[in-house]
């Protein structure tokens, strides 16, 4: 699996297995005439697409492997113009069957993979500050100067055409007396997290029959202190750790408990950009000052002894006792180590 990081006029793909080791082996991909702002690989990570700042265009670039097997990234074609101020919001679904696209304004646009217009969405949010795909693929989720945000489901038929959008008003993630600044989801969209510019982020049980009239509802709930007029927040994979970057800083919490844990000051001159788990919840990355920067979960690891240990008061067969245990031993075990160093 490779990540990508926006430098100037170019696009850099990592591989994530070179993430621990000294030298770090990477693929320049240079933009033409513009840099990127915003970058997502495909599902099937054959290519990746980016916005393009100026132009506020979607460029679509085809990833192959070379005969010496690194890669080689060529742009394939470019999606017409639609938006006419930047976009904020950009992602490609899971499933493969849609992107999506959405501007500071009220403008969100969902587009087949050779750059149809499916749909046109308004937000309603007077200006949006994120729009994100949830990582099944099913929802577009939207948030800005509304003290919620709102979600819409991407309906495709059994044959695989496309249907409609629509706006799944028992999933709305309110609670906050401001605007939200930001979304994040858990690994399979059963949780969502949001942070507002009321000092507040909430956790969310998202995994509910809204078709039956079930709403999200908050199960957990905590304050952060406020550095910046804007705020990032990312969700474990397991959805046991939310973390919240104000300006150069983060704060990592626990969702069992709703407190914090520990915090991460200065990181940067400037303010962090962007904040993502990796697929394993065990690292942190976050951007700034045209360097990505990795962290290791430790918070992640605390609740892991914590879980399990809840877990061994339950009754388990023999197998599930020896698996807990040696989580615990295995957590304990990287905690004494970075404690070490």
């Amino acid at each position: 699996m490779s990540s990508i990081l926006i430098l100037d006029r170019a696009v850099f793909i990592w591989d994530t297995k070179d993430l621990t080791q000294r030298d770090h082996k990477s693929l320049r991909v240079n933009i033409e005439f513009d840099y990127a702002t915003l970058v997502k690989w495909s599902p099937d990570s054959k290519a990746f697409i980016i916005n393009k700042f100026n132009e506020n265009v979607l460029e679509v670039y085809k990833v192959e492997k070379k005969k010496d097997g690194w890669l080689h990234a060529a742009k394939a074609f470019t999606f017409p113009k639609e938006h006419e101020t930047d976009i904020i919001g950009m992602g490609i679904a899971s499933n493969g069957r849609y992107l999506m696209t959405c501007s500071n304004k009220t403008d969100m646009v969902i587009w087949s993979l050779k750059g149809q217009i499916l749909a046109h969405v308004d937000t309603y949010l007077m200006n949006t500050t994120c729009a994100k795909l949830s990582p099944c693929g099913r929802f577009v989720v939207a948030a800005g100067f509304t003290p919620e945000a709102r979600v819409w489901e991407v309906i495709f038929n059994k044959s695989g055409e496309f249907q409609e959008v629509k706006q799944i008003k028992q999933l709305t993630l309110g609670g906050h007396s401001s605007g939200v600044y930001d979304v994040a989801f858990d690994v399979d969209s059963s949780h969502m997290a949001t942070v507002s510019k009321d000092g507040t982020w909430n956790l969310f049980d998202t995994n509910v029959n809204y078709k039956l009239g079930e709403d999200a509802r908050i199960i957990k709930s905590g304050k952060y202190d406020q550095a910046s007029n804007n705020a990032l927040i990312a969700l474990s994979p397991n959805a046991e750790v939310i973390v919240i970057a104000t300006f150069n800083s983060l704060a990592f919490y626990s969702s069992f408990t709703g407190k914090l844990d520990c915090t991460i000051e200065c990181i940067y001159a400037g303010p962090i950009t962007a904040l993502l788990f990796d697929s394993t919840g065990k690292y942190l990355l976050c951007a700034g000052d045209k360097q990505i920067r990795v962290f290791h979960n430790v918070t992640g690891y605390k609740c892991n002894i914590e879980t399990a240990k809840e877990k061994l008061k339950e009754s388990q067969t023999s197998a599930t006792k020896e698996r807990l245990q040696k989580i615990i031993a295995d957590s304990e075990a990287f905690l004494r180590l970075v404690e070490d160093k």
